[in-house]
Order: structure tokens, then sequence, then C-alpha cells
């Protein structure tokens, strides 16, 4: 599937987006849980850390792999290009 077959199987399938103008918009993470919950909830079958926010992404990952790796874990890196 690429990306525009999975947003127009997304928006037909879904419920939670299937709402339009005004309602579509939810400033929580409702959408998130509810998609994540449809999807048997992927997150919870590994642990992971997400690093998000405007600036310093990149040197906090490196930071928390590097001192991971230190501790002894198994530590697998992964940024993505900017969007």
């Amino acid at each position: 599937m690429n990306y525009i077959e999975t947003t127009d199987w997304m928006f037909s399938q879904l419920p939670m987006f299937q709402r339009q103008g005004k309602m579509a918009f939810k400033k929580d993470l409702t959408n998130s849980i509810a998609l994540s919950k449809h999807l048997n909830n992927p997150e919870k079958q590994f642990k992971s850390i997400h690093v998000a926010g405007t600036n310093g992404k990149g040197s906090t990952s490196h930071i928390i792999a590097s001192v991971l790796q230190e501790a002894g874990y198994k530590v697998g890196l992964y940024t993505s290009p900017h969007l």
C-alpha cells in the first residue's frame, strides 16, 4: 500500500477519521489512542523511547542511546528524515 492508498483506507474505514470540519479537530490524543487501539496497540509490543519536540531531538536521542548502551542495553536508534 502506498501513502495515498493508506490515507484513503484510513479515512474510509476508521471511524475516528470520518468526522469533518470542526468535529474532526481534536486537541487531545483521542484519535491517536483510537487508531492505536484499532491496530491492537502495537506500541505495547516493544520497549521504546519517543523523542519529540522542536529542537534538540537528534542530540537528545544520541545521548539517551549512548547512556543505555553504556548501561549494557541493546539499543536501536532510528532518526527519521525531517518531514
